[in-house]
């Protein structure tokens, strides 16, 4: 039964260790026609539940919703307001090697990013 019980706190350990991954702030950049884009986020992670920020094309705030974290894998959603029209940005993650591998899907049309943990 000991045996039992040890084992299960370290699977309790070890997923926050892979959730508290995550936590920080992570810069990169998008590539368009146009030139690079700066994108910023900030995470932090409790338990399955994400919460942040992300910085928006004005330079403000703008908190992520539906935020979650799976081990290695994060979803969120930021919806960014152009003049009164909102537009929703579905994000999908994988954690690898200190980079965080994104997918952003926007209005069906997806695109990839790459952002790495700011010092």
């Amino acid at each position: 039964m000991k045996l039992l019980s040890c084992l299960l706190v370290l699977l309790i350990c070890a997923a926050s260790c892979f959730a508290a991954d995550v936590d920080g702030k992570w810069t990169g950049s998008i590539s368009t026609p146009n030139g690079d884009l700066p994108v910023a986020f900030e995470f932090k992670a409790d338990g399955a539940t994400l919460t942040g920020t992300t910085t928006g094309p004005d330079g403000s705030q703008i908190k992520i919703a539906n935020g979650k974290v799976d081990g290695k894998n994060i979803t969120f959603a930021v919806t960014f307001d152009f003049g009164g029209n909102s537009a929703t940005i579905n994000y999908k993650g994988v954690l690898d090697m200190g980079q965080l591998k994104l997918t952003a899907d926007f209005n069906g049309m997806p695109f990839e990013l790459t952002v790495k943990k700011a010092a």
